[in-house]
């Protein structure tokens, strides 16, 4: 079983060559200007998060013009468009356009929506060398006027030579108020060609590590998970989840969540 892949970038939808989970699914579409791509929801609720261009969005009857703006994912907020279960939809480019469609299985009837940069909350996780930045575009707090079945997304930035989700934890069961069950994705993108990152998944009986480069994926049904940024790189991943509800628990590596609790310290401190 794969929990590593690298995504294919070809020009149209580009779908996952395995998978190991079982709610969870991505696919990048890349379109040229003027093309559009079409397609169902079914039974899956679906966030297309514009990673670099502009588009057109026809959901249920519903139409959306000109959503996105950035030209990649290190230059600005993102726009993103909520689907339903349930809708036919269509996206068209306006110039070159690459999204990212994430998707879980849902039964909530509710209308699309767009998600602008202004219901975007930024921060920064961590401290010192394990200090990123993030991005919540679709979570279970704060913004409660986007409603969805599932799904739980945002966007990480790791700074050169820092570490991010650290110290690692993980989220593989029901075990309210401590941990709750998601299933993750890290879909991964860095700011020049050459370089890369490394990420790690662990539990018991399995230790990975990966390189992290441009349109690589790291897909978690369970385990700790950690990722870090090759000096003189900066790396983005996209974080999708779901599980059965959308509160989010996480329970750190015993090992070293003591890392963890030096955060106030280290912020004092200016670091």
């Amino acid at each position: 079983m794969s929990y590593f892949e690298a995504v294919p970038s070809a020009n149209g939808n580009n779908v996952l060559p395995g998978n190991p989970c079982k709610l969870l699914d991505f696919s990048l579409l890349s379109l040229a200007d003027g093309e559009t791509y079409e397609a169902a929801s079914g039974d899956r609720e679906v966030l297309a998060v514009i990673m670099g261009g502009k588009g057109a969005f026809a959901v249920n009857g519903s139409t959306f013009a000109g959503v996105g703006g950035r030209p990649n994912v290190f230059s600005g907020k993102p726009h993103s468009v909520y689907i339903p279960c349930g809708a036919d939809y269509s996206i068209t480019a306006n110039g070159s356009l690459e999204v990212a469609l994430c998707s879980a299985p849902s039964d909530l009837e509710t209308d699309p929506y767009v998600i602008g940069p202004d219901k975007i909350t930024t921060g920064v996780w961590g401290a010192a060398n394990f200090s990123r930045n993030f991005h919540q575009i679709l979570t279970s707090t704060g913004q409660p006027d986007l409603p969805a079945a599932r799904l739980i997304v945002g966007e990480t930035y790791t700074p050169s030579g820092n570490w991010s989700t650290y110290p690692p934890h993980k989220h593989e069961k029901d075990d309210l108020p401590n941990e709750a069950f998601h299933e993750e994705m890290y879909f991964f993108k860095v700011n020049k060609p050459e370089g890369f990152g490394m990420t790690r998944l662990y539990s018991n009986g399995m230790d990975e590590i990966y390189t992290v480069r441009d349109n690589t994926i790291l897909m978690i049904p369970s385990g700790y998970h950690t990722v870090v940024s090759a000096p003189g790189y900066t790396t983005y991943y996209l974080w999708i989840l779901a599980g059965n509800h959308r509160t989010q628990a996480v329970v750190e590596d015993a090992d070293l969540d003591w890392v963890g609790k030096t955060v106030p310290t280290l912020r004092e401190l200016g670091l």
